[in-house]
């Protein structure tokens, strides 16, 4: 079955927000999108230089066009700007019983005012009383019910007398009042309290967050997710979106609802990538002189990586085998934890390294390595804090950061000379598992054996 979303709201130029960014969420979600543009907007990330209304009559014919034959499964309202359109679209909602998300869209990123004032006011009688879900930020919560929403407490509060007005359910959305670090969304269904946590990004690609938000609860909607499933799923969409938004233009950058499906299919392109840097490795003998006791990984990350499981290893490791080395299993996601926990570490200082190889450490190894021209830097395990030691797998997460801190940089190489009963290592970094195969062969090639 072929589910089918629906958007009424504002074409946004630069593609950020608006029916760009919904149809953008309702393709990444695998659902047919349709759209119904409510008004033309020139805009980029800076502002909105200028609004077109389209005709109430043309808004009500889009409409009546996609519901008479091709069906709708959920709705979502964006920019709808005037009373006019308010009111045909409500109409139209209340007509064909369509499970509608409405974004009550009030002022642009910029500035610029999406819903005038007397609109208010109509969106309240004529469009929420036949709504599924409500989506306001804290200030359009304030606006909605009169109360001064800066907490949590003050958010459920409002939920609740927005709900008076008839709509199903309320989502105040955290991202204006955020707490120690967290920023929580609160959704008030039925009488019931749901409370959604994820972590605050610091970016300033936000551009369209609330567009891709409601979008994305009216794609799980429309393949028949409850509510609360719907916003749980839908905050976390956005989440990744946020973390990977694009920076573009001189202001506020679009988020990137494309994020998640990038990621799934460069997987594909890591793993050749991984595949042909182990046969490399397989191929060359003299890689067993750099060899550690406890044996190598080779991992590598998508650009889109969040944690280990989106980072490439080897089950098992790379191991001695007669006169060469052998995987003991083909690359997978989510087989890597202490080089892949380098790998996200490196990443997050700089995108372009994305892979690497844990060798044995010796001063001639280390000599070599400084010889090729490569950048190395190093930490004291000894100095590894109790709380990380009795973390597994967190040591070279620490002493990744540990290392770069030192020279204000991501290095080509991260060593440690070892601690009581922990063998001395080098781990080798480059942009993808190929490089640094070729990084760990030449250093092989050059030492004696």
């Amino acid at each position: 079955m072929k589910f089918r979303a629906l958007t009424i709201a504002g074409s946004d130029s630069g593609g950020g927000a608006g029916i760009q960014a919904d149809l953008k969420t309702f393709a990444a979600h695998g659902v047919h999108g349709m759209s119904v543009i409510t008004a033309i907007t020139a805009q980029n990330t800076i502002a909105v230089t200028a609004i077109q209304d389209i005709d109430p009559d043309i808004v009500l014919a889009q409409l009546d066009a996609v519901v008479s034959d091709i069906g709708v499964d959920a709705t979502k309202t964006g920019m709808l700007h005037t009373v006019e359109t308010v009111r045909v679209v409500g109409q139209s909602i209340q007509r064909y019983h369509l499970r509608t998300v409405v974004d009550p869209v009030m002022i642009s990123k910029s500035g610029a005012r999406l819903l005038m004032p007397e609109a208010v006011s109509a969106m309240v009688e004529e469009l929420l009383p036949y709504a599924e879900l409500v989506t306001p930020n804290a200030p359009e919560a304030s606006a909605l019910s009169g109360v001064d929403v800066k907490d949590q407490a003050s958010a459920q509060e409002a939920a609740e007398k927005i709900a008076r007005f008839g709509v199903k359910a309320v989502v105040v959305k955290g991202g204006h009042i955020p707490m120690k670090g967290k920023v929580t969304d609160l959704l008030y269904d039925h009488g019931d309290v749901h409370l959604f946590e994820v972590e605050e990004i610091e970016t300033k690609t936000t551009h369209g967050t609330g567009c891709t938000y409601s979008s994305a609860i009216a794609a799980n909607l429309a393949k028949g997710l409850a509510i609360p499933e719907s916003v749980a799923l839908a905050q976390k969409f956005v989440n990744r979106a946020l973390r990977f938004g694009l920076q573009l233009g001189k202001g506020h950058g679009p988020v990137n609802p494309m994020a998640g499906i990038y990621a799934e299919a460069e997987k594909w392109a890591v793993l050749r990538n991984m595949s042909a840097a182990v046969a490399m490795l397989e191929a060359t003998p003299e890689v067993t002189r750099v060899m550690p006791e406890v044996n190598s990984n080779l991992a590598m990350a998508t650009s889109y990586a969040l944690g280990v499981e989106d980072v490439a290893g080897i089950p098992g490791r790379i191991i001695r085998v007669g006169a060469g080395v052998k995987s003991e299993s083909c690359p997978t996601f989510g087989s890597s934890r202490h080089v892949a926990n380098t790998v996200l570490v490196a990443q997050s200082h700089d995108p372009q390294k994305r892979a690497a190889m844990n060798i044995r450490y010796s001063e001639e190894i280390l000599a070599t390595v400084n010889g090729l021209g490569l950048l190395a830097s190093s930490y004291d395990r000894r100095k590894e804090p109790a709380e990380v030691k009795s973390m597994e797998g967190m040591t070279t997460r620490w002493g990744a950061e540990e290392a770069i801190r030192s020279i204000g940089r991501v290095p080509d190489a991260i060593y440690h000379e070892g601690d009581w009963g922990k063998e001395a290592m080098i781990t080798i970094l480059g942009r993808d598992a190929v490089e640094v195969s070729e990084r760990v062969i030449r250093v092989a090639r050059l030492i004696s054996g």
